[in-house]
């Protein structure tokens, strides 16, 4: 088949094209032109519809891939047939062993994927990876470990071994521990490296700086530092002393246990990170599994079940601590509550979607004034009604200049209000009082099934400075650093 005729056969969207790329597989003998496609940078295909005639092709497109990656003279090139080449439909995934060692990055990396999506089946390639974990690049690196991590308990002995060798690199070392608390949590340390994870956290811990954190789903706030109540009140134990760090990418790997391919049913319900005291307050981000069994079996927007819940929940803390705050916040809408009880009676309870539903019908608390709720932008509804609304930056320019004109005043969320009461963890930095030590807790889940699996940063790069704001929703385990 000509280049003109299959250009003009992959030109538009995916579903108008799947009849001609069906055909193009069937056929099986298009490769060179199919590949010439992807190669092609000015072609109006879009090169992932190429990709996914060559990946299902298979076997036959393997050669053709490898040689023009090894001729590319662009950069995009390399990464478009890279990319194809790691997810080839191929019987023997042994075929990407020489790959394993190929000089382009990209092709190396590519290549673990290949190990990664057969997940267990790559077992008996285990050996073969591991060096990948001392690669020069760190996107290889990390690769090496998700596709060490995909493979499983098979691949623990022989990181286990590798970690007994003083020998081997420490790169290679440092990725080994990576791969085996990602494969298993802390259990699959061996004795030795959780005391040297431990030693770490306790020489780390005093010099700290307290960094922001990423506000998604809950947490709770009650005064001073009193951990053996706090552990009481929310039926938790086992606490293991943990850096802010730790802790708060602890919190923000288990409450997006959804974006793995394979969670376990237990990650947002095993462990609770319980702050160090913070500018006098405590925080507590995550729930006892009750409460999260209770959330999951309600519904995550069934706000009159969670509403019944935090209410219970801050006036048992607030007749214990005499008072106590509850904030959620998710970073994938723009939702937003808040609870706050004070000596055992709920004085203020606000969440985004039951007003939204009923209208707020709550008292308002004075830490709100001089702010609009989030349901009532207070704008008038015919700025809503110009043509004008479906461009973003027109529409954000009048919102901006209708808002300044009628003095509007700015809508106010759950850190808004934390700031005004308590912590908000959203701005901690160098400012921030810290007293004591923040510890990861086992919830009633966690003492029966232990930690869940993922590894966790216990320091700061040096190299890289502190953030200037929170970091966005993590995709993949964290590394210790």
């Amino acid at each position: 088949m000509d280049k003109g005729r299959l250009t003009e056969e992959l030109s538009g969207s995916h579903d108008h094209t799947r009849p001609a790329r069906d055909a193009l597989v069937e056929q099986g003998a298009a490769v060179a032109a199919v590949l010439e496609v992807l190669c092609d940078e000015g072609s109006p295909v879009d090169w992932s519809l190429a990709a996914d005639v060559l990946c299902r092709i298979g076997e036959p497109a393997f050669p053709p891939l490898t040689e023009a990656i090894a001729k590319a003279d662009s950069p995009e090139v390399v990464t478009r047939a890279a990319w194809t080449l790691g997810r080839l439909e191929v019987a023997d995934v042994g075929a990407y062993s020489p790959l394993l060692k190929h000089p382009q990055a990209r092709v190396r990396e590519n290549a673990l994927v290949a190990f990664q999506r057969r997940g267990e089946a790559s077992v008996g390639f285990v050996g073969r990876l591991i060096p990948l974990l001392g690669d020069p690049e760190p996107e290889v690196r990390q690769r090496a470990v998700q596709a060490l991590t995909a493979i499983g308990t098979g691949a623990v002995p022989e990181l286990r071994r590798l970690r007994q060798r003083p020998a081997t690199g420490p790169r290679i070392r440092s990725g080994a521990l990576v791969a085996l608390a990602a494969i298993g949590g802390p259990a699959a340390l061996s004795p030795v490296d959780q005391d040297a994870c431990r030693r770490l956290t306790r020489i780390k811990r005093p010099a700290e700086i307290p960094e922001a954190m990423h506000r998604c789903t809950s947490w709770y706030a009650v005064p001073g530092s009193d951990r053996a109540a706090i552990l009481e009140a929310f039926d938790l134990s086992d606490p293991e002393p943990v850096t802010l760090r730790t802790g708060a990418a602890a919190w923000e790997h288990d409450q997006h246990h959804w974006l793995r391919d394979r969670p376990h049913p237990h990650t947002d319900c095993a462990r609770v990170f319980v702050s160090p005291e913070l500018d006098g307050w405590t925080l507590v981000f995550g729930n006892p599994s009750q409460d999260t069994h209770r959330i999951d079996a309600a519904g995550d927007h069934d706000a009159a079940a969670l509403a019944h819940l935090v209410r219970r929940r801050c006036a048992d803390l607030s007749r214990r601590f005499g008072t106590a705050q509850w904030y959620g916040s998710h970073c994938r809408d723009n939702w937003t509550a808040w609870c706050i009880a004070e000596d055992g009676k709920v004085v203020r309870h606000y969440d985004l979607r039951a007003a939204l539903e009923d209208g707020d019908e709550g008292p308002a608390h004075p830490a709100e004034a001089g702010y609009l709720l989030p349901h009532d932008d207070g704008m008038p509804e015919d700025i809503y009604d110009d043509e004008g609304v479906w461009d973003s930056e027109a529409f954000t320019a009048r919102y901006n200049r209708v808002k300044d004109e009628l003095r509007i005043p700015d809508m106010c969320y759950a850190n808004d209000i934390a700031a005004r009461l308590s912590v908000d963890p959203g701005a901690l930095g160098p400012h921030t009082r810290v007293t004591g030590s923040g510890v990861l807790t086992l919830t009633a889940c966690g003492r029966e099934h232990g930690h869940p699996a993922g590894a966790l940063p216990i320091r700061r790069p040096p190299s890289r400075p502190p953030p200037s704001r929170p970091p966005p929703c993590v995709t993949w385990p964290r590394a210790f650093c």
